[in-house]
């Protein structure tokens, strides 16, 4: 792996990346939900990127993994916006955006800034408006009221915090209840066994979309993470369709 890179925005926010040069689309990958670069997904495309000669961008959002920040300051818009300021600033031409989880949402967002250089979109168990389907009436009430809610984490010792200003710009990004107006092609890979994000959301962002090429892979025995040998597999073939 390339070492890691920052790079500082207009207030000084420092944005930890890696950049790998090469043909074709840059594959940019955005992590989940208080996940990072480092996880198995993006290392895998990165390392597959270097050695078939093709460009990929991997990133921390602010207030994650190498990045400088607060998690609790964190946002959608913010992300965005990162996402955009790292592209605009290192990324020449197309652009290929594989987003996970909550990625898949942010995905959405940066793709609507990008429309003429998307040469697709790869989601992985996508997860847009999160905020409206997966929490109860009493967790979007505290939330809304400006209390943090914790939630069990089943993949750390720590509970998953959803903070108050996370959840009051995400309802301003609110996406599965109208048209997306995206016409590139899109492939969505879902596991039917996902505690976290129903496969049915899959099923409604293709519904969504206005791109008339639009591909839903399901895994019977997949879970959310979709990380097994044969998950990642079934991802750089994904991946390949566009090279």
């Amino acid at each position: 792996m390339t070492d890691i890179l920052h790079h500082t925005l207009y207030d000084g926010r420092r944005i930890a990346f890696r950049y790998t040069h090469g043909a074709g689309p840059c594959l940019v990958f955005l992590p989940g939900y208080m996940s990072d670069m480092s996880g198995s997904k993006a290392t895998a495309l990165f390392a597959e990127a270097q050695a078939k000669g093709r460009a990929c961008l991997l990133l921390d959002y602010s207030g994650c993994g190498q990045s400088e920040g607060d998690f609790a300051e964190g946002a959608l818009s913010k992300w965005r916006d990162e996402v955009l300021a790292l592209v605009a600033s290192y990324v020449a031409g197309p652009v290929l955006l594989v987003g996970s989880s909550m990625g898949g949402w942010l995905m959405l967002l940066v793709a609507e800034h990008l429309k003429h250089r998307l040469t697709g979109l790869i989601g992985i168990a996508p997860a847009p408006d999160f905020t409206r389907w997966g929490y109860t009436e009493e967790q979007r009430a505290k939330l809304a009221a400006g209390e943090t809610i914790y939630e069990p984490n089943p993949y750390g010792p720590e509970p998953t915090p959803t903070h108050p200003g996370f959840f009051a710009d995400a309802e301003c990004h609110l996406r599965l209840e109208r048209g997306i107006d995206l016409a590139c092609p899109v492939r969505l890979i879902h596991g039917k066994q996902d505690a976290d994000v129903p496969w049915e959301i899959s099923l409604r962002l293709k519904s969504a979309l206005g791109s008339a090429d639009v591909q839903v892979t399901l895994v019977e025995d997949g879970d959310h993470r979709l990380s097994r040998d044969s998950d990642i597999a079934a991802l750089k073939a994904i991946v390949a369709e566009f090279y």
